[in-house]
């Protein structure tokens, strides 16, 4: 096995069974393998990654940065290719990987990503070209960053290549799915911040933090022009500062009671 020609396509998952088909199938012909790390979901995800012949690992779950270094170490090739479930390769991107396969030159490689809120693709407001490191060399790089809020850690921004095509990300279904998962990311972003002892303000966190932020993706990003599902999404990333330094704070009351 030449470990420095192959690709393995990296995937973790729990409860995915909506999702996983179409990422696991994006990835046939341009990976060598797919892994699927899988936190012991409870629907047919499991099933469905055998079914595509997927290697399945069953791990309880780390937290997200933590769960997908590990998924890293159970990749057999040392250029990965990470997806998240909800995630796909466009025909594009595709295309543009299967032309890089025998010509791995550069060290890490970042894409284009698109994302669909409630059935509609974003393409202001800053949710676009929203551009993401998704295929790297494992042996140099790994992912780091505060939960749930992952990146590639590349020290050398000149070791990554820009590859102008589209990761699709199917976010989220229904605005009600969005609203629970912006309460759970608040949450986990709330107690990674207290465990590093940081404080909110209410002035500047709480109030002016989530004004600017929805002001921006909605005026100066222009995601106005993405219409009613435009407002909606600047609204809910407002939102979901506003909920991770109220959380915050609640936590730091919690400890001195």
């Amino acid at each position: 096995m030449d470990l420095k020609k192959g690709i393995s396509g990296v995937i973790i998952t729990y409860n995915e069974s909506s999702n996983i088909r179409r990422c696991i199938e994006s990835l046939k012909g341009v990976v060598d393998e797919v892994v699927v790390v899988d936190s012991n979901s409870t629907d047919n995800t499991i099933k469905i990654c055998k079914e595509l012949n997927a290697r399945v690992i069953l791990q309880p779950f780390l937290g997200y940065i933590e769960q997908k270094n590990f998924a890293l170490e159970c990749a057999h090739y040392n250029y990965v290719l990470s997806l998240d479930a909800d995630e796909a390769l466009s025909d594009g991107l595709r295309s543009e990987i299967l032309g890089l396969r025998d010509s791995l030159i550069h060290s890490a490689y970042r894409f284009n990503r698109l994302n669909n809120f409630y059935g509609h693709w974003l393409r202001h407001g800053n949710w676009y070209p929203d551009r993401k490191i998704r295929l790297w060399d494992k042996t140099k790089y790994h992912w780091a960053g505060t939960n749930p809020h992952d990146r590639v850690d590349v020290a050398d921004e000149s070791q990554v290549k820009l590859i102008k095509a589209d990761i699709l990300h199917y976010s989220y279904s229904k605005v009600s799915e969005h609203i629970d998962q912006i309460h759970k990311f608040a949450k986990i972003h709330a107690e990674a911040a207290a465990t590093k002892g940081k404080q909110a303000s209410i002035l500047v966190h709480i109030v002016l933090n989530p004004t600017f932020k929805f002001f921006k993706r909605y005026f100066l990003y222009l995601g106005f022009l993405d219409g009613y599902y435009g407002f909606i999404a600047a609204v809910n990333s407002a939102k979901l500062n506003y909920l991770k330094y109220v959380y915050l704070r609640e936590i730091n009351k919690n400890k001195l009671i």
